[in-house]
């Protein structure tokens, strides 16, 4: 039987977050759902509850397969997480992705002739 695991600890347990402060801080401000509500850092996940992470631009969709307290190798994951985010949600991540080439910074002034032929060569690939 499975022990009861606060969500923050699960979510960094299997490797969601790098830390469990961070994991913590992100139930707090509302981007983590369950069935459509936000949770708070000391809620106790079920096997087989959905869990929405919402990360800047996508929301991620996990399923709960098994509880762990303990920090698991990246190897170990499949075994407590199962990733169901739709195709729909990753396509856009991959879009955000090719646009962020197009991105300058403010103030980083003129492109210079490389940027400009690197520019020109993505766009002829389209």
């Amino acid at each position: 039987m499975d022990e009861p695991v606060r969500i923050d600890k699960w979510l960094w347990a299997v490797r969601l977050f790098k830390t469990r402060t961070l994991a913590t801080e992100e139930c707090k401000k509302g981007r983590v759902t369950i069935e459509g509500i936000s949770v708070k850092p000391s809620r106790i996940p079920k096997v087989g509850e959905i869990i929405k992470v919402r990360k800047n631009p996508i929301t991620y969709s996990y399923k709960v397969v098994g509880l762990t307290g303990k920090r698991v190798g990246a190897k170990l994951v499949h075994e407590f997480v199962l990733d169901i985010t739709s195709p729909d949600e990753l396509k856009i991540l991959e879009i955000r992705q090719q646009m962020s080439f197009f991105d300058r910074d403010r103030g980083t002034g003129r492109p210079t002739k490389k940027d400009r032929r690197d520019l020109d060569r993505f766009q002829d690939q389209d």
